[in-house]
């Protein structure tokens, strides 16, 4: 007689709990992506995501991960004889920091009125742009979220420069504005504005300095930046006793919002230097030239500051020679110029750009950049997600 087999226990559904704050712990662990369509699961859940905890938390998280760093850029012109200029808007392409492999690109959701724009800065997925001393906006292409900053609280603009901040104190960003007259001006004639996301608005700030200072923007198309809480200008400084000027790096601490100044590295500086920038190097301050060599052609001398607020403490880390004219368009974090070979035609490219190793001086060719850039860090975040008078699209 054939035997039965016992049927197999009826499964019961069982109603798996887990604590909230677990299922939280989970969410900040997730890509922007998948956050962004878990907002309609649930009203607590999307109030939770929003929340300002959350998104700081989501955005430790996300630096704690130690993942493939990133990189935005976009042209520093636009075609202005394009007769779609008011219908197209710029595009941005992320790229790998190390390679400039293209990951992906967006198109920014905003116009510029005269076909061109700058990256002021980029802090944590956050990018600043400016069209002008006047339009300012934030955006954070991961969430589709950008916002047009409120009008001055100055008089009027002339030869502003700007830089774009995270206040670590108080969770908070900060765009500084410098608004200075022409050059035959006195020097003191320099009006300073802070505006802070949290509030919505400008504030005048004074400067509280014994001595003239000539703030200049010279830093095109790096941005300025930002080092141990601290905005950082290449300036002057007029010394009357002497009746010259002195160039020296201006910090603007973004917590206490104050100024103070940085010595040069001894010995940088000659007749032989066309232009020098600010960057940041491994988060330390960098100071780098570019001038005539020794040999037939230029070269860029990278400094860095080791110990910040030490001007002993400056060495020279690297110097990259060139045989050819190359424009520095950015300087990576890890250490690698982008530089633009000029009248190097190649196929049917007016430039050539070529990302260069200060350390090995290895040359990795065949970038997908077509002209002159602005370039800034780049990481998905939610920050904005929670801001005031802003609009997604």
């Amino acid at each position: 007689m054939r035997e039965l087999r016992p049927k197999p226990p009826t499964l019961r559904r069982r109603n798996i709990y887990l604590p909230y704050d677990i299922v939280l712990n989970i969410l900040t662990r997730l890509p922007v992506k998948s956050l962004m369509r878990f907002r309609c699961v649930s009203k607590s859940w999307n109030s939770s995501i929003i929340s300002s905890d959350f998104i700081s938390t989501h955005l430790n998280n996300s630096k704690d991960s130690h993942g493939d760093g990133y990189v935005i850029h976009m042209p520093c012109v636009r075609d202005i004889y394009s007769s779609s200029i008011n219908t197209k808007r710029t595009v941005c392409t992320v790229a790998l920091d190390r390679t400039f492999d293209k990951i992906s690109e967006v198109r920014i959701p905003f116009y510029f009125p005269f076909g061109c724009a700058q990256i002021v800065g980029s802090c944590n997925g956050l990018l600043c742009f400016a069209t002008s001393a006047y339009c300012i906006y934030l955006w954070n292409p991961s969430i589709r979220i950008f916002k047009r900053l409120p009008n001055t609280c100055l008089g009027q603009l002339r030869f502003a420069t700007l830089g774009f901040a995270y206040h670590s104190e108080n969770n908070d960003y900060k765009v500084v504005r410098i608004s200075r007259s022409p050059f035959s001006a006195p020097v003191s004639s320099h009006e300073i504005e802070v505006y802070t996301l949290s509030s919505d608005c400008w504030r005048s700030v004074g400067m509280t300095l014994t001595t003239d200072v000539l703030f200049y923007d010279k830093n095109y198309p790096l941005p300025i930046p930002l080092v141990n809480g601290a905005l950082h200008w290449m300036s002057r400084i007029v010394e009357e006793e002497e009746n010259r000027r002195r160039r020296m790096i201006m910090a603007f601490d973004v917590n206490n919002e104050k100024f103070k100044r940085l010595a040069l590295p001894d010995g940088s500086t000659n007749e032989n230097i066309f232009q020098t920038f600010l960057s940041s190097f491994n988060g330390k301050l960098a100071f780098i030239t570019w001038a005539r060599s020794e040999q037939p052609g230029t070269q860029y001398s990278i400094w860095v500051m080791k110990e910040y607020g030490v001007v002993e403490s400056w060495i020279k880390l690297s110097v990259v020679p060139f045989e050819r004219v190359a424009h520095c368009t950015a300087f990576m974090e890890y250490g690698s110029l982008l530089v633009c070979y000029i009248n190097d035609r190649v196929e049917s490219q007016e430039f050539k750009f070529v990302l260069v190793d200060i350390e090995t001086l290895h040359e990795k060719k065949d970038l997908n950049i077509q002209n002159h850039s602005y370039v800034a860090t780049f990481m998905e975040s939610l920050v904005l997600l929670d801001g005031a008078n802003v609009v997604s699209y």
